[in-house]
C-alpha cells in the first residue's frame, strides 16, 4: 500500500512538472505549497521565491477582483477560462487565462488550484495590431496608398462565377449583411472588399479579422474594445467595431468564434450599440457586416458551430464562391491574368501558355483554388526562361510529377503494403502521424480547427501531437 501511494506522489510530482500550463497551489490561507516549472516560466520568478509565501507577498497590489486565486479561496466557487493580466516585479506584462477551483477535504475548504494558459506573447501580439490599425485607419489618408480590391479584379466568365459576381454587385447597393460561402483559396475577402468598396460605404474603413487567427479569450477585447480598470493592465482601447464605424467589418471564419461570443456579437447586431470589456456605457455603433466561412452553413448548423439566431441576422444576402474544378472555364482567364500580374512584378515578359502546360493546369483537381492556382503560376515564372510557361524542364514540372507520383504511392499503399507490415504498431503509429500532420497542415496549424475535423477534443490532439514530437 505505502508504495502504491509513493508510485501516486511521484506520478504526480512528475506530471505537475511537466505539463505546459502553469500550476500553482495555496492553502486554505493563501500561502503557496505548489509551483510547476511552466509558472515559474510565465512569471518569471523561481520556485523557492514563491513557495511558503502568501500571496500578497509576491504580487502586494492583488485584489479579488484581479486574482482568481483570491476569488475562489474567499467564494469557493470555481472559475473556469478567465483572462487574468498583471505586472510582474520585473515590470513585465503578464497575461494568462485561468481555470481556478477549490480544494475540499470532507466538505472544508483546504486551498485552491490554480491552471495557467500563457497568453503573453499571444495578447502583446494583438495589442501591436489594434495599434497598428488604428494607424491605418486615421482619417484623411491619402486614398491613392490604399490598395484594395475592387469588382474589376474578379476575373471569370463561367455562369456559376458570374451569378456569384452578380449576387455580390446586387449586395454593393445595400447595407444588409452579407454572409459568403466559398472553400479556401476561392477568393472571399476579394468579394467583400468589392462590395465595400462599391458601395456609399467607399469612403469609411474597411476592417477585416480572421476570426481562427485569434486565440478565443482575446477575440472578444480585439471585437468590442476594452476599458480601463476592466483588469489589471487593461487601457481604454476601441475595438475593431468602432475602428470600422460608418463602414464595413469582415469577419471571416466567423464558425471559428467561440458561442459564448456569438452571443454578444448577435446582440450588438440587433441593438447597434455594444460595450467595451468592462466598461457600462453604451456605444453606439453603424457597421455593415460581412461574414464568411469555408465550410457549408448548413453542416455548422447541423454541429451547433453557428447559432441559427446569428446565422439569421447574418445570412441576409447569401453568396456562394465556387470552387475552381466547378469553373474549369476560367481557369485560361485566371493563369493569363496572374503572368500579366507576375510580369510586371518579376519585370519579365512572358506572353503566354503552352499547350501542354495549359492541358495540365486544365487536368489537374485544385484544392488550393484560385490561390493555388496562382502559387502555381508564380511557381512557373520564376522558372520561365522562354515567352511561354513551359513544363519540360522547369522547377514546377519536377515538383509536380513528384507531389502526383507521392499522392499515387500513398494512395496505392494499404492495397500493395501490408504484405511487408512487421510491426502493426508502428504502422498504425505511422498512419496516425500521417493524418494529423495532414489535416494540421490544411488547418493552417491551428489546433482547435484540425480537433474538430478529426472529431477530437483539443486537448486530445494536443496529448497526440506531443507523443508524435517525442517520437521524432
Amino acid at each position: 500500500m505505502r508504495m502504491k501511494q509513493q508510485v501516486q506522489k511521484e506520478a504526480w510530482e512528475t506530471l505537475i512538472e511537466q505539463i505546459e500550463e502553469g500550476v500553482h497551489i495555496v492553502d486554505d490561507q493563501g500561502v503557496t505549497i505548489v509551483y510547476n516549472r511552466a509558472m515559474s516560466e510565465i512569471e518569471g520568478y523561481a520556485p523557492e521565491q514563491v513557495i511558503g509565501h502568501h500571496l500578497l507577498e509576491i504580487y502586494p497590489n492583488w485584489q479579488k477582483e484581479n486574482s482568481t486565486l483570491l476569488t475562489v479561496l474567499a467564494s469557493g466557487e470555481a472559475i473556469y477560462g478567465r483572462r487574468q493580466q498583471y505586472v510582474n516585479t520585473k515590470g513585465k506584462r503578464i497575461t494568462t487565462v485561468n481555470t481556478t477551483l477549490p480544494l475540499f477535504e470532507r466538505g472544508v475548504q483546504i486551498g485552491a488550484i490554480e491552471i495557467a494558459r500563457n497568453l503573453t506573447a499571444v495578447s502583446h501580439m494583438s495589442e501591436q495590431i489594434l495599434a497598428l490599425q488604428q494607424q491605418l485607419l486615421k482619417p484623411n489618408q491619402p486614398k491613392e496608398k490604399i490598395s484594395h480590391y475592387t469588382f474589376e479584379h474578379m476575373i471569370g466568365k463561367s455562369a456559376v462565377f458570374m451569378k456569384a459576381k452578380q449576387t455580390a454587385i446586387f449586395a454593393a447597393k445595400s447595407d444588409s449583411n452579407v454572409l459568403i460561402y466559398g472553400e479556401t483559396g476561392t477568393g472571399k475577402e476579394v468579394f467583400a472588399q468589392s462590395i465595400h468598396y462599391a458601395s456609399r460605404r467607399f469612403e469609411k474603413p474597411f476592417v477585416a479579422q480572421n476570426c481562427a487567427a485569434i486565440p478565443e479569450t482575446l477575440l472578444e477585447g480585439i471585437l468590442f474594445g476594452t476599458t480601463k480598470g476592466a483588469y489589471t493592465g487593461a487601457v481604454d482601447r476601441p475595438g475593431l467595431f468602432e475602428q470600422a464605424n460608418g463602414g464595413t467589418l469582415f469577419l471571416d471564419e466567423i464558425n471559428h468564434m467561440p458561442l459564448s461570443l456569438q452571443v454578444k456579437l448577435l446582440r450588438v447586431l440587433q441593438e447597434k450599440t455594444l460595450r467595451r470589456i468592462g466598461g457600462l456605457k453604451e456605444i453606439a455603433v453603424n457597421v455593415r457586416i460581412i461574414t464568411a466561412t469555408n465550410e457549408p452553413p448548413n453542416v455548422l448548423l447541423s454541429q451547433e458551430m453557428l447559432r441559427r439566431d446569428l446565422y439569421y441576422r447574418i445570412n441576409v444576402i447569401y453568396i456562394h464562391i465556387p470552387k475552381l474544378m466547378a469553373r474549369r472555364d476560367d481557369i485560361p482567364l485566371l493563369a493569363n491574368a496572374f503572368i500579366k500580374q507576375f510580369n510586371r512584378s518579376m519585370e519579365k515578359r512572358v506572353q503566354g501558355i503552352s499547350n501542354a502546360f495549359m492541358e495540365r493546369l486544365m487536368d489537374n483537381k485544385w484544392p488550393g483554388n484560385v490561390r493555388e492556382l496562382q502559387n502555381v503560376i508564380e511557381v512557373a515564372m520564376n522558372a520561365a526562361e522562354e515567352d511561354a510557361l513551359q513544363l519540360k524542364s522547369t522547377v514546377y514540372e519536377t515538383a509536380w510529377i513528384d507531389e502526383a507520383r507521392g499522392e499515387n504511392e500513398q494512395m496505392s499503399e494499404p492495397i500493395h503494403a501490408y504484405d511487408h507490415i512487421d510491426n502493426l504498431d508502428a504502422y498504425m503509429h505511422k498512419v496516425e502521424s500521417d493524418i494529423i500532420m495532414h489535416v494540421l497542415e490544411n488547418s493552417d496549424g491551428n489546433i482547435s480547427r484540425a480537433a474538430r475535423k478529426l472529431n477530437l477534443s483539443r486537448q486530445n490532439l494536443q496529448y497526440k501531437i506531443r507523443k508524435l514530437n517525442n517520437t521524432l
